[in-house]
Formats: structure tokens, C-alpha cells, sequence
């Protein structure tokens, strides 16, 4: 993830056929990738897919209402949420964007203020991750948010990939993820990623965050072929 807009993703959640595809077109002219969800169950679909650097969400959908969605994009990542929307009450803006949302833009806006609202938020939450430490034992915590392992009080730096890899796991804690979704969400920009970029990227993160490499207690290997994040039995 990026601020750069040339390399960030967004997904805008609007059921406003017209509007979703003008203003698709002039993010993506502006140099963004941008991928549409017309529902929240469409979005979160997407989500458990690959991960956007920034949702623009509208609040009034099908289905799902605008605070359902965003709860649900905060339980898969700590995505940051722009709200598009022409609810204009200062009650619903205030509990948005204190509980969920980065900004709040309301309906109907100049593109360029929503440009540089998007591009405000990107630089100021970079390579979001979650920040809080994550211990996972007497002998390990991570610290996604400054792509650190501690492992026996020795700080070990992570790779962005290392990073994203380890934070997909920890979405999912003690569950196993499958092979197939990391490759999805950790080299979602990438051509041709196959099983084995997952497999060496494994093995590194064990040798940084494992006491034994060889017997690992907290990244394991899944019986289905996916990969398992674990607190220390």
C-alpha cells in the first residue's frame, strides 16, 4: 500500500449506477485502480478477496446499512474508510468518524475536494496496519504497525511482505487461511504469484520469529495446505 496515488486501490461502495461509473472513471484517470461493489455484501465479497488501500463508502445501500459495512471492513483490515454520502446530519458524521471512518465527504461534492481528501488520507495512514502489539506467547509479540517481531526481547525487522503476510494470519488467529487467499491478498498487485512465493516467505518468517524453525509453535502449517497463525499451547 501506498499514499502514491499511481499505486492505490480503491473500492467505492455505491449503488448509484451512474455515479459509481463517473466518478470510477475520474479516480481511475486520476491514477487510481479502482474496483466498484454496488451492495455491502458485494464489498465484504471483495474484501475477503484482496484488500483496497482506501474504501469510499455511501451510507444508504441495499441490504446493509453504511455502519454495518464499515464494521464488517474494520474486522477484515484496518483499511481506512471515506465516507461518501448525502446524509449530512452532524450526529451521523460525528459517529462515523469516530468509530469508523477517516473523513466524511457529503453528497454532492467537487471532485477535486474528494481527490484531495482521498489523497490526505492515504498520506497520513501510509502502510496501514493494525499498530497494537500481538503476543503470541512468552517468547514472541509482533508489532505489525512497525513491521517488528520480538522474539525473546530481540526486536527483528519484517518486510512489507513478510508484514501483510503475517497480518492476513492474524485476521484470521488460530484458523487456518488458505494458500490461495494469501496469494490473493499479499500479492494482489502481482503477475503470476504461485503457492511457492507463499511457501519461501513462510520459511524466512520462521527463521526471524520461531525459537525453532524446524518445530515451529505460532506459524504452522495447516492440514489443508493453508497456513495457521497460533497463540503458544
Amino acid at each position: 500500500m501506498s499514499g502514491d496515488p499511481r499505486r492505490s486501490s480503491i473500492l467505492l461502495v455505491d449503488d448509484d449506477v451512474r455515479l459509481a461509473a463517473v466518478l470510477g472513471d475520474r479516480l481511475r484517470r486520476h491514477g487510481y485502480d479502482v474496483v466498484v461493489a454496488r451492495s455491502g455484501d458485494d464489498a465484504l465479497r471483495r474484501l475477503d478477496v484482496a484488500w483496497p488501500d482506501l474504501v469510499l463508502l455511501d451510507l444508504m445501500l441495499p441490504g446493509m446499512d453504511g455502519e454495518e459495512i464499515a464494521a464488517g471492513i474494520k474486522e477484515r483490515a484496518d483499511i481506512p474508510i471515506v465516507v461518501v454520502s448525502a446524509i449530512s446530519t452532524a450526529e451521523s458524521k460525528v459517529e462515523l468518524l469516530q468509530r469508523y471512518a477517516e473523513d466524511y465527504v457529503t453528497k454532492p461534492f467537487e471532485f477535486a475536494e474528494l481527490a484531495a481528501r482521498i489523497e490526505r488520507v492515504l498520506r497520513r495512514v501510509g502502510d496501514r496496519i493494525p499498530s497494537q502489539p500481538l503476543t503470541l506467547g512468552p517468547h514472541l509479540t509482533i508489532v505489525l504497525g512497525r513491521r517488528t517481531a520480538i522474539r525473546d526481547g530481540v526486536p527483528v525487522g519484517l518486510s512489507p511482505i513478510e508484514t501483510r503476510l503475517l497480518a492476513t494470519l492474524a485476521a484470521s488467529l488460530d484458523r487456518p487461511v488458505s494458500t490461495e487467499t494469501i496469494l490473493a491478498r499479499v500479492w494482489s498487485g502481482a503477475d503470476g504469484a504461485e503457492p511457492a512465493y507463499v511457501w519461501v516467505t513462510v520459511r524466512r518468517l520462521r527463521r526471524k520469529i520461531e525459537i525453532d524453525p524446524d518445530a515451529p509453535r505460532h506459524l504452522l502449517t495447516d492440514r489443508s495446505g493453508g497456513y495457521r497463525l497460533v497463540h503458544e499451547t
